[in-house]
């Protein structure tokens, strides 16, 4: 299913901050409407305090550009607006010029379910320079926020350390499209089904559930509760136990389970949502044990997150499957990814491309220049760094030094020619054209799961991560260096 067609039914051109369509306006009064530009969103630290983040919110970009355009009620909205002297906002050429708009840019983009680093483009639009201007809010938009649960999610489902973990975070979501994202972006980090039934109808994802204290509640006792439920999904029992009494609840729930094994049916397992984890869990795990039921699975509930899972493991609770739900849905310990969209060069009247760059008191904010791409080397079967490079067609040396971009004295040495390496950015859109197929959803997942194998367990760890080696190809360091110094009037 296509995303845009199904959520929004129409054009989302105007998803954007005011000040783009101010300056698209000024580009077209200047006569700079399409000149040719680049631009790269990527972002300038880990999220959580990781080391790594994965990359999500592909395929909606993709929809949002497919269907880019301004419709009949946008313009007309434009045209309504006013400065304060009562004058239109835009001129009539520039409605006009609006009206047939149609999207030319190059998209290249790192693959949904790709491990990526900070200061590394994740996204690079080529084309008009008005057309880019106006894509920065909503891959913005989009990027940030699915990659940061994505992120989350991948975290997560590491300190399960194979336990299924199921995100149920709906109803805690930032509304609609927040908990629609958030459950896709979920599953690419690596949960393994979702409690939001339109998120499994639009992107396939599976659905699981069990039922809530107002079950339970509903019935006299907790007991008839069960027996209910049972009766309803014979093959499908997984019984909430705390709602009155952990323990007296995993009893009861033990009793309907032995009614179902008369019956020839199997209770699944039981859900704690709330006391001691790890103390329940275990109790519970003799209980069943030593009641025939050592298949039965215990799940936990109950504002979990990456930490307190790994406290769980720690205290080897009992265990098997993970629910999470609002620490998860919200990215709750960091509310943005803080990705950025700057150009990196413009083509000047001679047809030459001219890097650009913005210069910053500090200088983690000042940008990479230049048409630029990333490569990623392996050895023995691992990840070992990735290097930010001028695309120019230039073959690679054997060897390559590559340089930290916010530390000169962090340099690594690459032997490419043994190496196995490969690039990250891929061809999305040629001139407004889609020319990427898009993979299924499963896919992405298992991308996600295969590639955060390659990299060593150090980068993974939860506390104090590893750093991963991320540079820039020396002569695009000299290049950016150059330009620095050149913006300051140094030189």
């Amino acid at each position: 299913m296509k995303i845009t067609k199904d959520l929004y039914h129409g054009s989302l051109a105007l998803l954007t901050d005011f000040y783009q369509l101010t300056m698209a306006y000024a580009y077209w009064k200047s006569g700079k409407a399409d000149q040719q530009a680049v631009f790269n969103l990527f972002f300038r630290k880990n999220p959580f305090q990781s080391g790594f983040t994965v990359a999500a919110g592909l395929d909606y970009v993709i929809d949002f550009c497919r269907n880019f355009k301004f419709e009949e009620n946008d313009l007309e909205y434009l045209q309504q607006m006013t400065q304060k002297d009562g004058t239109p906002t835009f001129e009539e050429g520039f409605i006009q010029y609006l009206r047939e708009l149609k999207f030319s840019c190059d998209v290249d983009a790192v693959e949904e379910g790709t491990v990526i680093f900070p200061n590394t483009p994740m996204v690079r639009v080529r084309g008009p320079l008005l057309q880019c201007q106006l894509l920065e809010t909503p891959l913005l938009n989009i990027i940030n926020f699915q990659t940061l649960v994505a992120t989350k999610a991948s975290r997560i489902s590491l300190e399960a350390k194979g336990d299924p973990v199921l995100e149920f975070g709906l109803r805690r979501a930032q509304g609609i499209d927040g908990a629609l994202a958030a459950s896709r972006a979920s599953y690419i980090g690596g949960c393994s089904s979702t409690s939001n039934v339109m998120a499994g109808k639009l992107f396939g994802i599976p659905v699981s559930g069990t039922h809530a204290h107002s079950w339970i509640m509903a019935f006299d006792t907790e007991l008839e509760a069960f027996e209910a439920y049972a009766e309803a999904f014979p093959d499908n029992c997984i019984f909430l136990v705390d709602t009155y009494d952990t323990l007296k609840g995993i009893q009861n729930a033990i009793k309907v389970g032995q009614s179902l094994k008369a019956k020839g049916k199997k209770m699944l397992g039981i859900r704690i949502d709330s006391g001691d984890l790890a103390y329940y869990s275990n109790v519970a795990r003799e209980m069943l044990d030593e009641a025939g039921f050592p298949d039965a699975k215990v799940v936990a509930s109950n504002d979990l997150d990456e930490h307190i899972l790994s406290s769980l493991k720690m205290q080897e609770a009992a265990i098997d499957i993970w629910g999470i739900g609002t620490k998860l849905v919200t990215a709750y310990d960091q509310p943005a990814l803080g990705a950025v969209y700057k150009m990196a060069a413009i083509k000047n009247e001679k047809g030459d491309w001219v890097p650009k760059l913005k210069v910053s008191q500090q200088a983690v904010k000042i940008n990479i220049p230049g048409f630029q791409n990333v490569r990623r080397f392996y050895k023995n079967g691992k990840a070992m760094a990735d290097m930010v490079y001028l695309e120019n067609g230039e073959k690679l040396p054997d060897e390559i030094t590559i340089i930290d971009p916010n530390d000169p004295t962090k340099r690594k040495k690459i032997q490419s020619g043994a190496l196995e390496s490969k690039v990250l950015l891929k061809s999305i859109f040629k001139e407004g054209e889609k020319v990427y197929t898009r993979p299924k959803l499963d896919e992405i997942r298992e991308k996600t799961l295969t590639g955060l194998g390659r990299f060593d367990k150090a980068h993974k760890r939860l506390i104090n991560p590893h750093i991963y080696p991320v540079g820039l190809e020396e002569s695009l360091y000299h290049l950016r260096t150059d330009l620095v110094l050149k913006a300051k009037n140094y030189h």
